[in-house]
Parts: C-alpha cells; structure tokens; sequence
C-alpha cells in the first residue's frame, strides 16, 4: 500500500497563509551556532545585541526592542554579537563568531583590521567595464574562503557594457567552486537573482571597490533608495566612495545586509587555507613536488614547473598565486612577530611594576 504524504507536505496554492513573522532575534541573524553559546538564564540577564555599525566613540548595536550605543569597551566589528552587561555596557562580552573576514590592517600599521563577523555569503562585486580585475576578485575568494563565508561573484553594468560576455567568461573561469551572477543592479533582478542566498535570518555583504554598485544593490534589495550613490568617472570607470563605514541593515525578508565602502589596500594575512582553496589546483600540484620546500621558481623536479612546460598552467595565474602566497607569509610572519615583541614588552613592565613594589 502506497501512502499519501501530500497532506503533510506544505502548501503551493495562492491561497495559502502567510509565513509567520520571524522571531526579533532571527530577523537580525541569531541561528543556532549563537544560541547553544548563551543559557536561558543569560538571555534574561544579558540579552543578545548584534553590531550594526562601528564609531570612533563606540558601536551601535541592536536585539530585541534594543537600539543603542556601546561605549568602547568589547573588541568587536560590524556583525559581531554581543551580550549586553546592562550595569556596564561597556563590558558586554563577544560570542564566538560564526565568521570574520579580516586583512592586514591598511598603511604602515602592523595590525589586522577586521572587516565583518558572522556572515554567511560574500557578494563580491564587480562591473562589466575597467574596473574588473581578476586578481582583486581572487584576493576576495581568498578572505571569504579562509572566513568559511561563502563566495559569490557579482558583474553588475551588463546593461551598459558593449562586452559583457567577455567579463562574465573571465569571472566564470576564476574558480569552479566560485557562482557568478551578472545583472542590472539598478533593475528587479537582486531580488530574483541573488534570492537563494537572501534568506531570512542569512547575513550578507557586498565587498567591491568604490563605484561597483553595492550600494545600489542594497537599495534594490531593501526596495528603497535610502543609501546615497554616487556615478563612476567616465574616464577611467572608478567610483567614488559613497559610503564611508560598514553598516548592517536588516531587511523586511529577513535577511540582514551589509554595505561596505570600497577597499583600495587589500592585503592578506592568515589566510593560507583560503588561498590553498581558491588555487586549489596549483596547490595539490604542489604536493608532488620533488622537494617540500619548493618555491616552483627553479627547483630540479617542480610538478607545477613541468606542467606550464606543458602547457597544462596559465602562468600569469601562477604569477598571481605566487605573489599572494609570499604576501600571505610575509604579512603573517610580521604580525607574529610584532605580537610576540609587544607580549615580551608588557612582560617585562609587569615584572619591572612588580619589583617595584617590592
């Protein structure tokens, strides 16, 4: 006997009810990976807040019925969650973060600068004119991978680009594991084609340099025009920076958005396993190298060397991997080093205050 399911299943018709509002927390991105951080007792005491912007004064920070400004106090970035010490807000403590994308801080500052926590998909966005350049898209894999955040290259301008196929061919050919979705960011095609990763209580971020259209993506996706843009150069296709800081907006699907100014200095630091997946392929060729410390420049039994002897590696693609790999060492051999100085330092003031006092 055949059983009939049909009846459990949920409902297509036009007819049916509407999805019930989500709670205040989901709205903002509470998920599971939060809540098994926080007893029922916490909730109560120290209830949820979530970073939606970050001040020089502090941060901005909203939960459920709360929208409210944190003294400087807690090390948090735009998307972190906190739990509200109510006496002290300052205090309030960071929950484990689900994901972080950060950088090598910019200038000469040995530092890293953290850019968003707990986001679930990156949009990396890019135009269908000069602005496109493959190795800034493979910088931004790269982070996205190491944040375990998942990528998604979007080509926006097509509608004004006498070649969009040929951008859409290069973005395709970055990386198999990479989706790339060209549209009109200032038509209806957000909302249809970027739904699969919209999702209520699901975090995204539109990561791109100035002028690339990411605040008109979340204008379109928020269905108002409440973000300032600004238009491109004509002459050399670059954007001005429209948006100033990293803001969270939550959006009536549910869905949280974060809008980013554009990033001139995008340097790697930590990001080893990101890199290792994004050039997967050169990186498992490498495995077979004859010496385990080959820099495949020009070592007797290179596997990767042999294959662009065969015709089998693209070597501009091997120069950039090349080039993020050293910056990726370099970078997180300073900062190390800068960290373990700076521990020996407060070390020897604390010994120093302690003899003191003796």
């Amino acid at each position: 006997m055949t059983r009939d399911y049909s009846k459990f299943l949920p409902t297509t018709s036009e007819h049916a009810p509407p999805a019930s509002p989500l709670a205040p927390l989901v709205a903002l991105g509470w998920q599971p990976f939060f809540a098994q951080q926080v007893s029922i007792e916490q909730l109560q005491e120290t209830p949820p807040l979530r970073v939606t912007e970050v001040h020089r004064n502090g941060l901005q920070a909203r939960g459920d019925g709360i929208d409210m400004h944190i003294p400087h106090g807690p090390e948090a970035t735009v998307g972190d969650w906190l739990l509200l010490n109510r006496e002290l807000p300052s205090a309030s403590e960071v929950l484990e973060r689900k994901s972080v994308i950060k950088r090598r801080a910019p200038g000469k500052t040995l530092g890293v600068q953290l850019i968003a926590a707990n986001l679930d998909t990156a949009f990396i966005v890019s135009s269908c004119n000069d602005d496109f350049n493959v190795a800034r898209l493979e910088r931004f894999i790269a982070l996205s991978f190491e944040a375990d955040v998942t990528p998604v290259i979007i080509l926006t301008k097509v509608d004004t680009s006498d070649n969009a196929e040929h951008y859409i061919e290069q973005a395709e050919a970055i990386s198999p594991l990479v989706p790339v979705v060209a549209l009109n960011a200032k038509s209806d095609e957000p909302h249809s084609k970027l739904a699969d990763w919209c999702k209520p209580g699901q975090t995204v971020a539109f990561l791109g340099s100035s002028g690339v259209g990411k605040s008109t993506l979340t204008n379109s996706l928020a269905g108002d025009t409440s973000i300032a843009t600004q238009d491109v150069r004509e002459d050399d296709a670059r954007g001005r920076h429209t948006t100033t800081r990293r803001q969270l907006y939550f959006l009536s699907t549910g869905c949280a958005v974060l809008d980013t100014p554009g990033m001139r200095e995008l340097q790697l630091t930590d990001a080893a396993s990101g890199l290792a997946e994004m050039f997967f392929d050169l990186d498992e060729l490498g495995t077979r190298c004859k010496f385990n410390d080959c820099k495949h420049t020009v070592e007797p039994g290179c596997a990767i060397l042999a294959a662009v002897e065969r015709g089998e590696i693209d070597t501009a693609r091997l120069a950039r991997w090349q080039k993020l790999v050293l910056e990726d060492e370099h970078n997180s051999a300073t900062i190390a080093e800068r960290r373990s100085k700076d521990k020996a330092f407060g070390k020897a003031v604390r010994n120093a205050q302690s003899k003191k006092k003796k």
